[in-house]
């Protein structure tokens, strides 16, 4: 991808017009530091000058350049602490951002980027901009002007050291703008080898105890080794074409360099010149290279920017597969669930469901059964858009989800699934998700429906208590119940449980079953299971096949209808239990 100079502008305008007070701020002491830097040479050509007019003269001068020297560390100091703050502040909002965006994205895109990917990309390539959003358009911005000051200055001093300086420079802009680009493809195949390698570290660490228990670290260094010489490859060539490009600068520096002070002590020779202004000069010289070496600088860390900006740019113009529907209302109370004719396929070549149809009126329950990979939880995926239907309709509410808004139709679906999501906070929020308007007597209300006051009265700080990151100070039941605790607190209109009491032993399981009933009680339910027991209490059965219906009806019925295979699979499961 290529990107404009407009879209440069363009980032640069949404991420500072909120800090214009700073921006501005920083342009000032900018402008200060280049008038200072402009000055001081002409102070000590004054200087070298008057070292016969007396001594008193000369301290004057040498503390006056002292005093200015103090001014000009100040506002260099200010306009660091600025810059830098202005950087952070932009980063941090475009991560924001991207985040949100990535939240946002369909399942099918989380399911081709690992977590480790996106990480690099939302913190490590954002972080990569940080100079771009403080320094780099005010340092360009500063340097160009101060090139223009110096380049007037020597002109106004002798024409023919001017001359020398500005051919000089603009030999210099015309190899930079020529070659500024020429290290972003080594960039760009840097950070996405950086990535990769995140994406490594998340998955094998999270799977550590499978590695451990097979065996498998000689794999793992060895996939390792590989993806560090990837990195190591790509960095080495990004380096070497940014340093080609800064030696050649600083090879011309040195030359230009010679040639001024050649030229300045041709001419102090020949009486044509002052001794203090041949010091002027080289000083301005001096100061000259020293600007274009900072834009060759910014150059180079502009084609790291360019090379993460261009992957940042991609992410952000991602299409979302799932977009907000036009809004509708939702009916109050239990809701109604359809599916008319409906299929669907993670991609075209392969079919997951196919010509799905099937109706719950409010307040009914429905078992949804069926070997795994029958397609039993994408089916319920539709209902809550995390994919959508490639044909027919699923409606909620005797209304098309795709009518409705995103935010407010989630918001009337509870999901409980055997994966739980634990996050490093307090109890209190990973049940409420957060959201301080729960109040703390609703909390222990649902913990008391669920049973789990002798569990919440073992705990140290009570709400407050500490889970670690994944919830690892749990058991997986004590997860999973906190999960049927969320549901409780959301009080949504449609419960899905999908394998929700999978990691629960018999005993807890039977503990919760009247709390599981409470909850969907006056609430439309669809309970996915493999064993017979969870779905002794539905109302109707689904039984899919390689994502076809099988089988659908009133679960009494098809319980009654020796015929049918919800009846075989009763004879040759829990009888006495499903019977």
């Amino acid at each position: 991808m290529k990107l404009s100079f407009s879209h440069y502008i363009s980032l640069l305008r949404m991420y500072l017009r909120p800090q214009w007070f700073k921006v501005c701020l920083l342009m000032l002491l900018l402008f200060g530091s280049i008038g200072l830097d402009l000055y001081n040479p002409q102070l000590l050509e004054h200087f070298i000058d008057s070292i016969h007019e007396g001594l008193d003269s000369l301290l004057w001068i040498a503390l006056l350049f002292i005093g200015l020297v103090c001014v000009h560390q100040v506002l260099t100091t200010l306009a660091s602490y600025l810059s830098e703050a202005i950087g952070w502040q932009a980063t941090n909002e475009l991560r924001f951002d991207l985040t949100l965006h990535c939240l946002n994205l369909d399942m099918s895109f989380h399911k081709e980027h690992t977590p480790g990917e996106l990480l690099e990309r939302v913190d490590g390539d954002v972080a990569q901009l940080s100079d771009f959003f403080s320094q780099f358009i005010f340092y360009m911005l500063g340097q160009g002007l101060l090139l223009i000051g110096i380049l007037a200055v020597t002109f106004w001093t002798d024409w023919r050291v001017g001359l020398l300086l500005l051919a000089f420079t603009a030999l210099m802009l015309t190899a930079i703008r020529s070659l500024r680009g020429i290290a972003v493809p080594y960039f760009r195949a840097s950070r996405q080898a950086s990535a990769k390698l995140s994406s490594f570290f998340e998955e094998r660490l999270v799977s550590v105890e499978d590695i451990s228990g097979n065996g498998a670290q000689p794999y793992v260094l060895a996939r390792l080794n590989q993806l560090s010489r990837q990195r190591l490859h790509f960095t080495l060539l990004s380096s070497v074409t940014g340093r080609f490009f800064s030696s050649a600068v600083e090879i011309s520096v040195a030359l230009t360099m010679a040639a001024a002070l050649t030229l300045g002590a041709y001419l102090l020779r020949n009486g044509q010149m002052s001794l203090g202004t041949v010091y002027a000069t080289y000083a301005y010289t001096s100061l000259l290279s020293g600007s274009l070496s900072i834009i060759t600088f910014q150059i180079n860390k502009i084609q790291v920017a360019t090379a993460s900006l261009q992957r940042i740019t991609e992410l952000h113009h991602t299409p979302n597969a799932i977009l907000d529907g036009p809004g509708a209302d939702l009916p109050g109370g239990a809701l109604a669930v359809r599916f008319a004719q409906v299929s669907f396929g993670y991609n075209p070549e392969q079919s997951v469901l196919r010509d799905i149809s099937l109706e719950l009126t409010p307040g009914r329950t429905l078992g949804l059964l069926g070997r795994t990979g029958s397609g039993k939880t994408t089916l319920t995926r539709l209902l809550y858009r995390a994919y959508d239907a490639r044909e027919g309709s699923v409606l909620l509410g005797n209304i098309d989800v795709r009518q409705y808004k995103l935010a407010e139709l989630r918001s009337r679906i509870g999901v409980v699934t055997q994966d739980v999501q634990l996050f490093q906070a307090s109890i209190r929020d990973n049940l409420t998700f957060f959201d301080a308007s729960i109040s703390d007597e609703r909390i222990l209300e649902v913990m008391t429906n669920l049973r789990l006051t002798p569990w919440y009265d073992s705990l140290p700080e009570g709400l407050d208590t500490m889970l670690a990151a994944g919830g690892k100070t749990l058991s997986s039941g004590e997860a999973q119940l906190l999960a049927f605790a969320r549901v409780f607190l959301q009080d949504p209109a449609l419960v899905i449980l999908d394998e929700a009491s999978s990691r629960l032993d018999p005993v807890t399981e039977k503990l919760i079953e009247g709390a599981i009933q409470l909850l969907l009680e006056g609430r439309t339910g669809i309970i996915i299971a493999h064993h017979l027991e969870t779905v002794r209490h539905v109302d109707d059965i689904l039984i899919l096949d390689e994502g076809q219906v099988q089988e659908y009806g009133a679960r009494q019925q098809l319980a009654a209808d020796p015929t049918s295979h919800f009846a075989h699979l009763l004879q040759t499961g829990l009888v006495e239990v499903l019977a």
